[in-house]
């Protein structure tokens, strides 16, 4: 049976390793003003939710920079090395935050505070919505051909940030078209939540991308790895073909 070469070439690699360094050079640079704006208008209106928000921007750098730390080794062996250490600092960022937000949502809610509304908030909400989607479907796409499970995870907590904007927006909004205060709270709970699930995947190392296909007509050898090196414990097989089923 004849072997075949899974994942991209050394030169393809090398390109992707580019493209997502920049790619998270820009996510640094976006989520650090964009935590300083969030933490800033949350303090102002005593908002929870957009105190989170902001919270997790700081989470995302932190994302970002262990990302960033992964590959500035110019060794694949050394990055691939450091892929379980970038996995778990990301999950463990995702838990602390839920925690967080899960408790001062609940002391929200209790009657302890209500939050004002915030048109900076709101502002800040709709960019994030707005940019947010690309640079995630771009570090996705090359950490998915890579083989990197850590730009997949940063990826997906970038992404994260997008949906995470669109329930801030809707809190935000109602509180300061309906008075709706306690929508800010709630949507607060919604962020713990998916930062819960999305903390829960890292540290499973999942995110990763289907086995690369082999050449037409060819079956790819029993237990051949999965092109996204997740380091997650499970190895991927080929699809058994008629006579195997």
């Amino acid at each position: 049976m004849a072997a075949f070469s899974f994942g991209p070439s050394p030169t393809r690699r090398d390109a992707l390793t580019r493209r997502i360094r920049l790619l998270v050079a820009a996510t640094i640079a976006y989520n650090a003003a964009e935590a300083v704006v969030a933490l800033t208008a949350g303090a102002l209106a005593s908002s929870t939710a957009l105190i989170g928000f902001g919270l997790d921007s700081v989470i995302e750098v932190s994302s970002a920079a262990a990302v960033a730390w992964q590959f500035s080794a110019r060794e694949h062996a050394v990055r691939e090395a450091r892929e379980r250490t970038a996995l778990r600092i990301i999950a463990v960022s995702f838990f602390a935050l839920a925690a967080y937000v899960s408790l001062d949502a609940v002391r929200s809610l209790a009657g302890t505070g209500e939050a004002e509304s915030s048109y900076l908030g709101i502002a800040i909400a709709a960019l994030s919505l707005a940019v947010m989607p690309f640079l995630s479907a771009a570090q996705r796409r090359a950490g998915r051909e890579l083989g990197s499970a850590s730009a997949v995870a940063d990826s997906r907590q970038t992404l994260l940030c997008t949906y995470l904007s669109a329930v801030l927006l809707v809190g935000l909004v109602l509180n300061a078209a309906l008075g709706w205060s306690w929508a800010d709270p709630a949507a607060a709970l919604v962020i713990a939540v998916i930062a819960v699930k999305e903390g829960r995947d890292a540290w499973r190392g999942k995110g990763c991308c289907a086995p690369a296909a082999p050449p037409s007509g060819a079956t790819a050898p029993a237990g051949t790895p999965d092109t996204c090196g997740c380091h997650s414990g499970r190895t991927c097989h080929a699809p058994a073909g008629p006579a195997e089923r």
